[in-house]
């Protein structure tokens, strides 16, 4: 293992370590799902500890530059407060991420160069990988036969979060529309450069949705691409 490697598995055992206290990862999943910055008195109430341990496992994830944070004025006339968002650095604990997704660029843009079976089989390919993420979360437990739409949603959710669009979700009443934003896209480099990157990621998400869902049809009503702050999506559904 090169030089670059082993910085590489230093830095993703020190983020494995911060991450193995429970309630360190589950702010960092809340943070993640604000979407906006948070000071310590935030965290501390939303679950229930003292300030100092809330500001302590604040700045262990900052530690690893999972967080940053700077000091602002509230405009209430109060004491500066520290305001934490999540880096932007994507933080993945796969490893060796880069290689991984280098390898992941030159596969799609390889495919794209021919023409429209390459497209074809990059579609395939997307819809397949969204597919494979929902079984991979469906094994972490025993469920049983028979889904409810709330687990459904539950590991839609979960799968979605890890693999790292930080998402929302809504439903509406009769649970036949599920509406969500993706506020994180990390197909989004090679997208700037190839339309055809976003038509794979539609079929990544559907390959997600027809995995849980008996029919799906799924409409984008937003993109980052054309210059949205998020994706945004509506997904009709028979459960």
């Amino acid at each position: 293992m090169g030089v670059r490697g082993e910085l590489e598995m230093e830095q993703t055992l020190k983020i494995t370590n911060v991450l193995s206290d429970p309630t360190r990862y589950y702010i960092y999943q809340y943070i993640t799902k604000r979407h906006q910055e948070v000071t310590v008195q935030e965290v501390a109430e939303n679950f229930n500890i003292h300030p100092n341990v809330a500001r302590l496992h604040l700045s262990k994830l900052e530690d690893v530059n999972m967080l940053i944070s700077e000091t602002k004025k509230t405009g209430k006339g109060g004491r500066p407060s520290r305001l934490y968002r999540l880096s932007e650095d994507v933080i993945q604990l796969h490893f060796p991420f880069r290689d991984y997704m280098l390898l992941a660029k030159v596969a799609i843009e390889t495919m794209l160069t021919l023409g429209e079976l390459g497209q074809q089989a990059l579609y395939l390919t997307g819809k397949k990988f969204g597919s494979e993420v929902i079984e991979q979360e469906l094994s972490k437990k025993a469920y049983g036969d028979v889904l409810t739409f709330e687990q459904k949603l539950t590991i839609l959710k979960s799968a979605a979060t890890l693999a790292g669009f930080y998402p929302e979700f809504e439903v509406n009443g009769d649970q036949t529309k599920i509406f969500f934003q993706i506020f994180n896209c990390p197909f989004k480099e090679v997208a700037e450069d190839h339309e055809s990157v976003c038509s794979m990621h539609h079929e990544f998400l559907k390959g997600m949705f027809e995995a849980l869902f008996d029919s799906v049809e799924l409409i984008e009503k937003e993109n980052m691409i054309s210059g949205c702050e998020t994706c945004t999506y509506q997904a009709l559904v028979t459960n």
